[in-house]
């Protein structure tokens, strides 16, 4: 069984790392192994169930237009234009759920709810700078490899901890190794998008001091008893805002 499980294991690695591309944006390398097409196919077909979920589309023309003359100016005047992905923004009709997406691709979508919480277009500029840093970074389709990863994992290490007498031990182990690979990584992910959020909103002469508003909002919304960090796959937006602070310092220099 340990042997089998070695194996398994050696293979997933293999061909997980042997997907690597590197990003013209970020400059790194990733293990991906979709393309850019597929990741715009991918968005434009979930974009409508995703929008529906939502409330649909919003029925209002001036707050359509503002996300989409804000989006646009992020991405026209920033490094994201250099990418193929075909970018397109959506305001969602959901008044009660503050949020923001990106799909693969360039679908980005914020609801009315966040939209309506937002002072200036500075702020909306940063909620949107941070969702295109989403799809800059490719974390759809880096996070589609890891899960590859984590799905290969798992099956050795139930083939290894397989015990004929406790056939719930090897599962419970397995489950553990895959939660704990998808949690650092959404993390890791969310912390990379606030700084690219950071870098195209210099680039396209919005103020980034504005998403450090941004994360006052959302700790805001989410109450008191919101959940805690280590408990998420995002970071507390406390952490968030000092982590955009030194990304603003940085980018200063």
């Amino acid at each position: 069984m340990i042997i089998i499980a070695l194996v398994m294991a050696g293979g997933t690695l293999f061909k997980y790392c042997a997907n690597s591309t590197q990003n013209e944006v970020t400059g790194e390398r990733q293990h991906i192994s979709m393309t850019p097409e597929q990741e715009i196919a991918m968005g434009l077909q979930s974009a409508p169930q995703m929008a529906a979920e939502f409330g649909g589309l919003s029925r209002s023309a001036q707050g359509t237009a503002l996300v989409e003359k804000v989006g646009n100016a992020v991405v026209n005047g920033s490094s994201a234009v250099k990418t193929p992905y075909q970018y397109r923004f959506h305001l969602l009709a959901d008044q009660r759920t503050v949020n923001a997406f990106a799909l693969p691709g360039g679908q980005i979508f914020i609801t009315e709810a966040l939209l309506g919480r937002l002072k200036s277009e500075d702020q909306l500029a940063g909620v949107l700078g941070h969702e295109v840093g989403h799809v800059v970074a490719r974390h759809s389709a880096e996070k589609l490899a890891q899960m590859e990863l984590a799905q290969g994992l798992t099956g050795a290490v139930t083939m290894a901890t397989y015990n004929p007498g406790s056939v719930n031990s090897g599962a419970y182990i397995a489950n553990a190794v895959s939660n704990m690979l998808q949690l650092s990584y959404g993390r890791e992910q969310e912390l990379q998008s606030d700084d690219l959020g950071v870098r195209f909103m210099l680039e396209s002469g919005y103020d980034p001091e504005a998403l450090i508003d941004v994360m006052a909002i959302l700790a805001e919304a989410s109450g008191p008893n919101h959940t805690p960090e280590f408990q998420s796959t995002h970071p507390s937006p406390e952490n968030r805002a000092e982590q955009i602070r030194k990304s603003i310092a940085k980018y200063r220099q």
